[in-house]
């Protein structure tokens, strides 16, 4: 069974090949449309928690690409409490070709793939984003061709988004630095998994607390809110600590001239990323935003494997 819960569950050429494949889709939408290679199949999206991009991407590529979304809301299923994760996973491989879960929890995601007979696609969790990194990565080649020998930055919270983008960075050739403060760090599995691929792609990962030294010859500035959904009780504590970690005009002059900065979204405007840089020369958030469209229907195509 094909699921997509983690980047680091494949290996580079098949991640690769993945990306070649929505470098392709992207190309044929605008020249005339994608092909109906998902016709009659069902994608259903079950959510714990919301997401403008999450929800309309995958709707949208499913829609693009001949097929149809079914949008399961938290309170339509109660994921694990009005009815077990064995059970939903169970009854709706009877109904549709694959499931996509955005939850709080991995174990979630984990425990929906381990008794679902259709393909499973973490569109987030606690743990990871991988959907958010492919379309970062795609991305980043778009603008620099490849991640090969790219300097890649994450300022901030070291969180799901940080987790999947230094995988598939070391994964994709690139060196990856995180700046984040202390007691925000990344959980030890993250640490270790990231440690193994760098070491097999020849690539170096390194812990900072200063964000000044992290985006020095930087190609790539990263960044994300400081509190993510599910953390809104230590939203006081967090806005005092991460201050220092703002992607701001001075971080960024400090990076290369031809340094692009990233934001996942939602951005907190102005705490995490202020608005002149949100808007400026080197941002690039807003494709970043629209390639999760086209990443989504090459990780689709791959999971219902038509393409």
């Amino acid at each position: 069974m094909n699921h997509f819960l983690d980047v680091a569950d494949y290996s580079p050429s098949e991640i690769q090949d993945i990306l070649d494949l929505a470098i392709k889709l992207k190309k044929e939408y605008f020249v005339g449309g994608n092909k109906p290679l998902f016709k009659g199949k069902v994608l259903a999206l079950i959510f714990q928690k919301p997401s403008l991009r999450t929800r309309v991407s995958f709707d949208m590529a499913m829609r693009h690409m001949g097929g149809d979304a079914l949008y399961l809301s938290p309170a339509e299923i109660g994921l694990g409490k009005r009815e077990s994760i064995a059970d939903v996973a169970r009854v709706l491989s009877g109904y549709v070709q694959g499931m996509m879960a955005r939850v709080f929890e991995h174990e979630h995601v984990i425990e929906l793939a381990r008794w679902s007979s259709v393909p499973v696609i973490n569109g987030l969790s606690d743990f990871s984003h991988p959907c958010q990194a492919m379309a970062d990565a795609l991305t980043i080649i778009e603008k620099f061709g490849s991640l090969k020998g790219l300097n890649i930055a994450y300022v901030g919270d070291a969180n799901n988004v940080a987790v999947s983008l230094m995988h598939i960075s070391v994964m994709l050739g690139a060196n990856f630095t995180i700046a984040n403060p202390e007691g925000y760090d990344m959980t030890k599995v993250a640490m270790d998994t990231g440690a193994s691929l760098a070491k097999t792609s020849g690539t170096k990962i390194t812990y900072l607390r200063d964000p000044h030294a992290a985006v020095k010859d930087a190609h790539v500035i990263y960044t994300d809110t400081w509190t993510s959904m599910g953390q809104e009780e230590e939203t006081a504590k967090r806005e005092a600590v991460f201050p220092p970690y703002q992607v701001n005009s001075r971080l960024v002059s400090e990076a290369g001239k031809d340094v692009i900065v990233m934001h996942c979204l939602p951005a907190h405007r102005n705490q995490e990323l202020t608005d002149d840089v949100a808007d400026g020369s080197h941002s690039v958030i807003f494709p970043q935003a629209h390639n999760r469209l086209h990443a989504q229907k090459a990780v689709l195509a791959r999971m219902f494997e038509v393409a």
